[in-house]
């Protein structure tokens, strides 16, 4: 299933979803304004999501003369395999981890964080990079990336209806218009899983499998990002980066999810240890062992 039909069905379900709950709370007017709702979620969603999941994470542009380690990488890897060079961020945290975003690959960004430049070497980085920019050949980031705002957006209306229940459900309203609202509210609750399900069915775990594979054959060099790979897990878990469930998919290594009660339905990565075994044929604990010394 390609990702463009991806993410039209994706735009659609939501869509309907939210007809639906809008239907359930206020009629054919409510029904109406969801629709209204849906329309600008989908337009910021495909035209500004990358910008959404940068401003999430404080990411800050960056030029060659503020991060020549980082640019020069991409730039090479990018004039190697013919895509156009796509905007460089960087993020303010020590927890190491990358993420490229944007809706197609004339549009596309990479982000890394503070703590990744001092934890890898240059090939570690550099297959890191490659990583992110085979996301970018693959499109995968125009799924992802609509996929991180709509599920957002989602989790908050579901968020909303909590605490709308909390100080406005409880008191005591029997009237038709008044239990309808109630019900609806309790449906608004379970769409931060269904969002996350819906994540899930639009991001294949697999997506991972092929960015490291394309990221791979363009260095040369699959040992790097094996490396990479294990060190960034390691370090990750000592110094995490909180993340949004809804945009935890995006890095390179799932973040931490501070705990979050849906968080693990939100788990679109393969265990790291796979892709460690899929890239050199070794087993992971080899370059655990690397890392720790």
């Amino acid at each position: 299933m390609s990702n463009i039909f991806k993410t039209t069905l994706l735009l659609t379900v939501m869509t309907l979803l939210l007809m639906v709950v809008g239907r359930a709370f206020g009629g054919q007017s409510g029904m109406l304004m969801a629709l209204v709702f849906a329309g600008v979620m989908n337009f910021v969603a495909y035209f500004f999501s990358d910008r959404i999941a940068l401003a999430t994470y404080r990411a800050q542009p960056v030029s060659r003369e503020d991060l020549p380690r980082v640019y020069n990488i991409v730039e090479r890897l990018s004039q190697k395999v013919g895509l156009p060079m796509p905007k460089v961020y960087l993020i303010p945290s020590d927890s190491p981890n990358a993420f490229a975003t944007g809706r197609n690959p004339n549009h596309a960004s990479v982000a890394v964080t503070q703590g990744i430049l001092g934890l890898l070497n240059d090939e570690e980085l550099e297959g890191v990079i490659a990583h992110e920019l085979g996301h970018v050949r693959n499109r995968d980031i125009l799924i992802s990336s609509i996929a991180a705002t709509l599920a957002g957006a989602i989790t908050w209306l579901a968020s909303i209806a909590k605490w709308g229940m909390i100080f406005g459900g409880m008191r005591g309203e029997r009237d038709d218009r008044g239990e309808g609202g109630g019900i609806a509210a309790i449906a608004m609750i379970f769409l931060a899983p269904f969002a996350a399900m819906l994540i899930q069915l639009a991001i294949s775990r697999s997506r991972e499998y092929g960015a490291d594979d394309t990221g791979a054959h363009w260095t040369g060099n699959p040992y790097a990002l094996a490396s990479a790979l294990a060190k960034i897990e390691a370090y990750s878990s000592r110094r995490p980066l909180i993340a949004s469930p809804s945009t935890a998919h995006l890095f390179i290594i799932a973040p931490f999810l501070g705990g979050m009660s849906f968080g693990s339905l939100f788990s679109t990565h393969p265990p790291t240890a796979k892709r460690i075994e899929r890239l050199t044929g070794r087993p992971a604990e080899f370059f655990q062992g690397e890392t720790a010394r």
